[in-house]
């Protein structure tokens, strides 16, 4: 006999959190299969949301923010009790100092052991290791309650400032049958959570424009939040009305390209002399979607000085006026704020200063004229400049680059070309060593017919090179191109420059490119950047997840000393006081 369409529902937990999943068009579950999550991988099972299997935990939460980098889309990461969501932890500090949301879901002992805990094998309190590193953490103790819950975690990771989720679900949860209305899973999202907004207050939409029509050397800054809100075209209107060069920082790579004549370099001080002087020289300054973090710090503190008009934008209220001071203040999503501020402008160029923008761009070309420099220098070992160049030159225009690595990622910053938003990406915020080939793979699965290339350095790839596997597993041909300069580079020059002492930074000895084979993936070792187009191209043509490991030695980057002054402030300013304390 039919069952009446609005006849009661009867799901196990686990089913319910499946319904509510596809409600919210999640694309992708990543994580390892464990034995207390066997309900809700049976429940995935029988859905329309790919399962990727990972070797580690932590590179599940990692690949979820790549996707939610890539697409604004909101996956899922699971972790079985105890370990699993220890493991998690890693993963989901990457998403949240990136303000990247996901979806955190860890099983745990039945609720007759767990909260508070008993004792068995794999106890752990979840929920209070994962609180410090989501927006929103809560324990699940009854089925009934998981529409309300899982609506909850997504309204929480979509609402102002992105970021990860998690919920704690002990296992009998997930098994427990309960019984739901029949139109429960039908609402939408936009029913239960803010899809959009919000917009400016007209009062502060009028005090920006009002400074920006008098600025003579206005700056641009954009952050990810401008990426977020789609407002790249938007945000490059207005500093084309200003006459202003545009700042991107590392979570905002590609709204201006490489060859933008708005271009002078991104990231904050990584950048070199152009993006400092810009900072020092501008008399109004806008900040689209961005936080002042230590990458636009020094050891005077926020780039963005307190005699300078700062216009903030962002959507998350907590970074309107820490650290950096401002003029005008706008909670506001960084498309409809660009959108506001532009038709209250002139639709005509502004007030700048004629040689203000051509004046910072000739510093940059000064300063990739001494880079180019570099690139050129042929040595039996390889310059990271040298390989960086080769790399950025050698790949296609549509190609998919991550970052990772500590010196590393400050040579392909320079050298490997943007062309446009969501084709670079890097990890600002933690600064998670081995975050590149989980979210090169992740990246690799949402575009399968685009070169996704890892650029690295061998510390790093020590760190997540087990996900190797999971590349071959599942034909993923992800290209991991390694500069091996055997060593804890950056650790081994701060001890000899400290201290004139160096402690266990060798890592001499590993040949990456055998680890490859050994995976069942494409290895080769490069000795010369010359070798670099060649042997990309058969990376490429052998359809296998790649590692190149390319010899290189350890060079300074020119933006390090400066990279270093921002890890002096406050510091700085405590010993002034205290210099100043001694002396009176």
């Amino acid at each position: 006999m039919p069952t009446p369409a609005d006849a009661p529902l009867t799901l196990t937990g686990a089913q319910a959190i499946v319904r509510l999943l596809e409600a919210e068009r999640v694309p992708a579950a990543f994580g390892i299969v464990g034995g207390k999550l066997a309900p809700l991988l049976h429940a995935l099972s029988q859905s329309s949301i790919p399962f990727v299997g990972v070797r580690h935990e932590a590179a599940a939460p990692m690949m979820a923010a790549a996707v939610f980098a890539s697409t604004g889309r909101v996956a899922l990461a699971v972790g079985e009790m105890g370990p699993g969501g220890l493991n998690l932890a890693s993963g989901a500090g990457v998403a949240f100092n990136n303000n990247l949301a996901a979806l955190l879901i860890t099983t745990n002992q039945h609720r007759a052991a767990a909260y508070p805990h008993r004792g068995m094998f794999m106890d752990m309190d979840t929920r209070a290791v994962l609180a410090p590193l989501t927006k929103w953490n809560a324990v699940v103790h009854d089925a009934r309650r998981l529409p309300e819950l899982v609506r909850t975690a997504f309204r929480e990771a979509h609402s102002g400032r992105p970021g990860p989720v998690h919920l704690d679900i002990p296992q009998d949860v997930l098994a427990e049958k309960a019984t739901w209305r029949a139109d429960e899973f039908d609402a939408a999202p936009e029913r239960y959570r803010i899809t959009g907004g919000p917009r400016p207050a007209a009062d502060t939409v009028a005090a920006a424009a009002a400074l920006l029509q008098q600025a003579r050397r206005p700056l641009v800054v954009a952050g990810g939040g401008v990426v977020h809100a789609g407002a790249g075209a938007a945000l490059r209107e207005l500093a084309a009305r200003l006459g202003a060069p545009v700042v991107p920082t590392q979570m905002a790579l590609g709204v201006v390209a490489s060859d933008h004549p708005a271009f002078i370099g991104h990231g904050g001080l990584i950048a070199g002399d152009a993006v400092r002087q810009a900072f020092e020289r501008a008399d109004v300054i806008v900040a689209i979607g961005c936080r002042f973090s230590s990458w636009l710090w020094d050891e005077r503190g926020p780039l963005a000085r307190r005699e300078q008009a700062l216009v903030n934008i962002n959507i998350d209220p907590s970074a309107l006026g820490s650290p950096a001071l401002h003029a005008v203040a706008m909670q506001a999503d960084a498309k409809l704020a660009l959108d506001d501020l532009l038709a209250a402008l002139p639709n005509a160029p502004g007030r700048a200063e004629a040689e203000w923008l051509p004046s910072l761009r000739a510093v940059r070309a000064a300063y990739d004229e001494r880079l180019s420099v570099m690139t050129r220098e042929v040595a039996a070992t390889m310059h990271p400049a040298a390989l960086a160049h080769a790399v950025g030159q050698a790949l296609p225009r549509d190609a998919l680059a991550v970052l990772d690595g500590g010196h590393t990622s400050f040579w392909s910053n320079d050298l490997t070309p943007v062309h446009g938003v969501r084709t670079r990406f890097h990890d600002p915020g933690m600064a998670h060593l081995g975050f590149g080939l989980p979210w090169a793979l992740a990246l690799q699965w949402l575009h399968p017919g685009r070169t996704v290339v890892n650029l690295t350095g061998d510390g790093a790839f020590g760190f997540t090179l087990q996900e190797l596997d999971t590349a071959r597993r599942l034909q993923l041909p992800v290209l991991n191109i390694v500069h091996n300069n055997e060593s804890w580079g950056v650790i081994r020059q701060g001890q000899r420059a400290a201290l004139d002492f160096e402690f266990h930074t060798s890592l001499a000895g590993t040949d990456y490119a055998a680890i490859a084979r050994g995976f069942g993936c494409h290895g080769e070792r490069v000795d010369d950047a010359r070798e670099i187009p060649a042997a990309i191209e058969r990376a490429r043509a052998s359809g296998l997840p790649a590692v190149l490991d390319c010899r290189t030695r350890f060079v300074p980057h020119p933006a390090a000393p400066a990279f270093g002054s921002m890890n002096r402030y406050g510091f700085g300013a405590l010993t002034a006081a205290a210099g100043a304390g001694s002396a009176s």
